[in-house]
C-alpha cells in the first residue's frame, strides 16, 4: 500500500519533499469516507428507527478516534508505509497477513459495490434497454455494470493520489449535488417530509449499525493518504476535517430520505425518487458518476501492494495487464451477487468493524507499552474493543442469513 517515489524523501537533504498538499489530502480522504454509503443511510434509520440515527455520530467519533490511532502508531515506527506494517510491527508477520487480508477483502468489495450501484441506477433510467454481443443478449442491468468496467478501466491506471484528488473534487461535488436533488424532490416536487418514522425498530438495528460502520471504513486508504502528504504532521486535522465533513454529508442525507419516505425505503434513496422528475434523473446521473471518482482510490491500495510485493510496478504494460485483471474479478462478483444492501452490511459487519475498530486498538495496544496502563485511554480502548466485537458478530450473522436467502430466490 505504499505510495510510489514522489512520496520517498531524504533525510540527509533540506529540499522540501513532494507530494499531495493539506487540501488534496482532505479531497481524498473526503471523497473515500463520504462515499457509497450515503444512499444507504436513509435505509440504516428505517431499518432501525429515528433513536439509531445517534449511532451515526457515535460510529464518526469512534472511527475518528481509532484512525487518530493509527497515525500514532505510524509515528511511533517511521518506516511504517501502509496498514499491514502496522500489522507487521504489532504482531510480526501473521498480522500482517490477517490486516492485509480483510483489508483487501473489504476494499474489493467496496468496488463491487460501485459496480452494483451503477446497475442498479442506471436500469432504474433506462429499465428496458438491452444489449447483444456474439449472439448473447444481455439485460439492463448486467449490460449497464459491464459498459461501467469499460469506462472506469483507464482511471485505475493511475497511480498518483496527486492526480487522483482531482477526480476526488467531482465526487465532492457530486455528494453536494445529490442532497440538493433530494431536498429539491421533497419540498418542490411535490413528495414533502410527512413521514414520521419508528422511534425504534429493535429487529433492524443490527443492520443499521453495520450501515453505519460501512459508512466509516476508509481505514484502510488512511495511511495511503497520510503517506501521499508533503507535511505529515498534518494529518491529524486531515482527519477531523474529513470525519466532520463526511458526518454532516451522511446525517443530512438520513434525515431527508427518512422523512420523505418512512418505512418504505430502499437500499438506495436514488431508488426511491419518482422516474418522472429532472430532479430525480439529476440525482441518478450525479450517482452515476460517483463510482468513477471512487473506483480508482480504492482499488489502488491492493494494486500497489501486489505490484511492490511482484515488483510489477517495472514493467508498465504488465501492470496495466494486473489492474485490468482487477477490474474483471470485481465485474464478475457484481453480477452474481448484486444484492447492494445486504453486501453493505456484511461489509460493515464483519470487515469494516474489525479494520476500523478492533485492529487499531489492538495493534496500538500491543505498540504503545504506556497505553495498557490502567487509566481513561485504557477503559476507552476496551469499550471500542467490546462494543465492535458484539456488532461484529450479530451484524455478521444477519447479514449473511439475508445474502443466503435473496441467492435462493
Amino acid at each position: 500500500m505504499e505510495t510510489e517515489s514522489q512520496l520517498q524523501v531524504s533525510s540527509n537533504s533540506g529540499q522540501p519533499k513532494e507530494g499531495t498538499s493539506f487540501f488534496k489530502a482532505c479531497f481524498n480522504g473526503i471523497n473515500t469516507l463520504a462515499g457509497i454509503g450515503m444512499l444507504s443511510m436513509p435505509y440504516a434509520v428505517s431499518e432501525g428507527g429515528w433513536l439509531s440515527f445517534m449511532m451515526l455520530f457515535i460510529f464518526a467519533m469512534i472511527c475518528w478516534y481509532t484512525a487518530l490511532l493509527l497515525e500514532r502508531c505510524m509515528n511511533e515506527q517511521p518506516l511504517i508505509k501502509s496498514y499491514v506494517d502496522i500489522g507487521q510491527v504489532a504482531f510480526g508477520y501473521k498480522g500482517r497477513a490477517v490486516i492485509a487480508s480483510f483489508i483487501y477483502l473489504e476494499l474489493f468489495l467496496i468496488a463491487v459495490e460501485l459496480l452494483i450501484l451503477e446497475g442498479d441506477n442506471l436500469e432504474k433510467l433506462f429499465p428496458n434497454m438491452s444489449l447483444t454481443i456474439i449472439g448473447f443478449k444481455i439485460g439492463s442491468k448486467t449490460g449497464f455494470v459491464l459498459i461501467t468496467a469499460l469506462v472506469v478501466l483507464p482511471t485505475t491506471w493511475l497511480r498518483s493520489l496527486g492526480a487522483l484528488a482531482y477526480i476526488s473534487v467531482g465526487g465532492i461535488f457530486a455528494s453536494v449535488i445529490l442532497i440538493g436533488c433530494v431536498l429539491w424532490v421533497g419540498e418542490v416536487d411535490g413528495v414533502g417530509f410527512h413521514e414520521r418514522g419508528k422511534l425504534v425498530n429493535l429487529e433492524g438495528l443490527s443492520t443499521a449499525m453495520s450501515l453505519f460502520a460501512f459508512c466509516y471504513c476508509a481505514h484502510a486508504l488512511l495511511p495511503t493518504i497520510c503517506n501521499s502528504m508533503k507535511d505529515r504532521k498534518q494529518f491529524s486535522k486531515v482527519l477531523l476535517v474529513c470525519f466532520v465533513a463526511s458526518t454532516i454529508i451522511y446525517g443530512t442525507v438520513a434525515v431527508l430520505g427518512y422523512r420523505m419516505f418512512g418505512d418504505h425505503l430502499k437500499s438506495q434513496i436514488t431508488l426511491n425518487l419518482p422516474t418522472n422528475t429532472i430532479s430525480t434523473k439529476i440525482a441518478i446521473y450525479t450517482t452515476v458518476i460517483n463510482p468513477f471518482t471512487k473506483y480508482p482510490i480504492v482499488i489502488t491500495p491492493i494494486t500497489n501492494a501486489i505490484e511492490e510485493k511482484w515488483h510489477l510496478c517495472k514493467s508498465r504494460p504488465i501492470s496495466i495487464l494486473f489492474r485490468t485483471t482487477i477490474v474483471v474479478s470485481s465485474v464478475l462478483v457484481a453480477l452474481f451477487v448484486p444484492f447492494f444492501g445486504y453486501i453493505m452490511a456484511f461489509i460493515g459487519a464483519f470487515l469494516s468493524v474489525a479494520i476500523s475498530l478492533l485492529f487499531p486498538c489492538l495493534c496500538y495496544l500491543k505498540i504503545h507499552k504506556a497505553a495498557r496502563r490502567f487509566g481513561l485511554e485504557l477503559i476507552i480502548i476496551i469499550g471500542i474493543l467490546i462494543i465492535g466485537t458484539l456488532i461484529g458478530i450479530h451484524g455478521t450473522y444477519i447479514s449473511l442469513v439475508k445474502i443466503a436467502k435473496n441467492i435462493k430466490s
